[in-house]
């Protein structure tokens, strides 16, 4: 019908690619374009082992760069926050001396200029918070280590640079943290005296001590003397820190930059293991304060802030009542496994520690959280004339096992610091003053009585009225306590019951066959024939070569002048010498003090050894009331002396 329509005429087609100013060979966004088509060619499969693995060399490298870079820090090249923790003139005492003839330098102190006048230790002017403006400290940094630069060219070979107890209550509505602003007052200092001869025997006894802990358990917590090993509490070092500020206050300036590089390069707290708020506060905390303070050395700081900052987990109870234990590596907290409770002597023993962590570091929260504890605790029920129970809950914040009032174990350190908290705040805080006060009234009510036949003095304890001739070793610290209250302007009648005590304490060594008190002592109230005034039970004859009554004799001598006060120190040095000390290095607690042919070593040094008993006989053996002086200094519950606070 129709014929086909005819086939449609081939069309040819010509492809023009412009290309603007730039070859087609080899561009850069074909390149692209090519390489993205190869990559969505690859599979699912292919393209995340490929990302996993570029992940995995960037996390290697990244903790390699972190790894080198902790290594190249060098100690006086320090980090722009670390300069801004140091104060701009850090309080400190005198450059430790030589510990031999070519001792190593101590790494990280900086020298400051030489002063005209030199004066051993703090002046008499009490110490203003060292914090400064941001620009001043930068601007004295900057001063400070051009100075190192020249000092560096020359040879100088004496650079100077510039357990249980607890205490708190609730501050005036006047107490504010110290201004970060505060200037940091002139010091002036003189050549130390060198060691007389008892002070020469406490070096030796350090030295001793301290070989065998570096030889044996260098780095751990605690030395073991006679097995030649160690133990482990918190893994953490504790007696190398605690030992911190005693080896810089002998003039051990060798065994004092040792220790400081094993805190900068060994000393890390992100791990999983609980420590104990309170023995950490006083022992770590303390410790790595006092040697910022005596040194200047803000890697101390840099390190109490980090650690400060892991215990703070504790406080995150329903009552602000902290748990006795946090992990500082979770950063979980949690009562002992027996109990909800926490003891009054753990969570009041820590605000000296935590009040100067924030007056340092400008960070509130530590001392906020501290002085919660101590409005909640003053505020409580359950108190007998000041005196207060051991026991307190942490969900509940109230005191449990009512009606058992002692100075000893668990409740001892909450008046010690009562005192201590109002001298550091610079005489201000009032209510601290009354609370202490009325507890010392207390314990003249209720927990003291005279032994027979000697009319010793001493402090029992009440149990639901109930009186018991009950001393713990630990009350010794009162003496000490006491002489310090009185020093600053408490009633008189303080000193004298301070050196009633002190006598006590006294006879509960030297009536031992081997010069050394038990840890408990039990006192005779009624005449007898042939009997002494202190009796001792089989299960309380140990000792744990604690530091209270060296303690309390320093007090006493530095506040009396009374030379029988050293007298009586020496002889408890020459004590620990004979039944303590282990010829392979270290001292050793006994288990038998009335037996000085086999005292029975128990195998153990506490840390407080090194940090205290030592510390605290090498003070009393000083006639320089210059030396840490008490009109600048406090000392927490562990010996680690701190800055009372300057009026603002």
């Amino acid at each position: 019908m129709y014929a086909p329509a005819p086939p449609a005429p081939p069309r040819d087609f010509i492809s023009v690619t412009l290309s603007l100013g730039q070859s087609d060979d080899g561009s850069k966004s074909r390149r692209r374009r090519s390489c993205w088509r190869k990559w969505k060619q690859l599979s699912r499969l292919q393209r995340n082992v490929i990302l996993l693995l570029l992940a995995f060399l960037m996390l290697c490298g990244l903790l390699s760069y972190i790894s080198v870079a902790d290594q190249w820090k060098a100690p006086n090249g320090r980090s722009a926050e670390e300069q801004k923790m140091r104060p701009a003139n850090p309080p400190v005492l005198p450059a430790p001396r030589k510990a031999d003839a070519n001792p190593e330098d101590v790494p990280g102190l900086l020298p400051q200029t030489t002063r005209r006048h030199f004066h051993r230790g703090p002046p008499h002017l009490q110490i203003r918070a060292p914090n400064k403006d941001l620009e001043d400290r930068r601007q004295d940094d900057a001063q400070r280590r051009e100075g190192v630069a020249d000092d560096t060219q020359e040879d100088h070979p004496h650079r100077t640079l510039v357990s249980w107890r607890g205490a708190v209550i609730e501050p005036d509505q006047g107490t504010e943290l110290p201004s970060r602003k505060a200037e940091a007052p002139t010091r002036t200092q003189k050549q130390p005296a060198p060691p007389n001869e008892r002070q020469k025997a406490v070096i030796d006894a350090f030295r001793h001590a301290w070989a065998g802990y570096r030889k044996f358990a260098w780095g751990h917590d605690e030395l073991k003397p006679v097995s030649m090993s160690f133990s482990e509490w918190f893994g953490l070092g504790l007696t190398l820190i605690d030992s911190l500020d005693t080896m810089w206050i002998l003039g051990l300036k060798k065994e004092f930059g040792e220790a400081r590089r094993w805190v900068s390069k060994k000393l890390r707290f992100q791990k999983d293991v609980d420590v104990n708020l309170f023995e950490s506060t006083i022992r770590v905390l303390g410790g790595l304060l006092s040697a910022y303070h005596l040194s200047g050395d803000a890697l101390f700081l840099q390190r109490a802030e980090d650690f400060g900052n892991r215990l703070m987990p504790a406080f995150q109870t329903p009552s602000k009542i902290p748990y006795s234990d946090v992990n500082i590596g979770t950063g979980v907290a949690h009562p002992p496994r027996w109990t909800s409770d926490s003891t009054v002597a753990e969570v009041t023993s820590i605000q000296l520690e935590f009040r100067e962590l924030s007056r340092l570091t400008g960070v509130k929260k530590f001392q906020e959280a501290a002085e919660e504890v101590t409005r909640r605790v003053h505020s409580l029920s359950g108190k007998k004339d000041g005196l207060v129970p051991m026991f307190i809950n942490t969900h509940s914040g109230l005191f449990t096992h009512l009606g058992v009032f002692t100075l000893g174990a668990r409740a001892d350190s909450y008046y010690e610091y009562l005192l201590k908290q109002w001298i550091q705040g610079g005489k201000k805080e009032t209510q601290l003053l009354d609370d202490y006060l009325e507890a010392v009234e207390g314990i003249k009510r209720h927990l003291l009585r005279k032994s027979e036949p000697s009319k010793l003095t001493f402090v029992g304890e009440l149990t639901h009225g109930r009186f018991s001739a009950k001393m713990d070793h630990l009350v010794c610290f009162l003496p000490g306590t006491l002489a310090l209250g009185a020093h600053h302007g408490l009633p008189a009648d303080h000193m004298e019951l301070a050196r009633a005590l002190m006598d006590t304490c006294y006879q509960m060594n030297s009536q031992m066959e081997t010069g050394l008190s038990p840890e408990i002592v039990h006192f005779n109230l009624y005449p007898q024939k042939a009997q002494k005034d202190v009796q001792v039970k089989p299960a309380d004859r140990h000792n744990l070569l604690r530091p209270e009554t060296a303690e309390s004799l320093f007090y006493l001598h530095r506040l009396t002048g009374d030379r029988k006060y050293q007298d009586w120190g020496w002889g408890l040095l020459q004590s620990f010498n004979t039944y303590t000390r282990v010829p392979s290095g270290g001292y050793s607690s006994i288990s038998n003090v009335q037996d000085p042919h086999n005292p029975q070593p128990r195998d153990k040094m506490e840390s407080f050894f090194l940090g205290e008993t030592l510390k605290y006989l090498y003070l009393l053996f000083s006639d320089d009331t210059d030396l840490l002086s008490l009109d600048a200094y406090v000392f927490n519950t562990e010996a680690h002396p701190l800055p009372i606070w300057a009026p603002a």
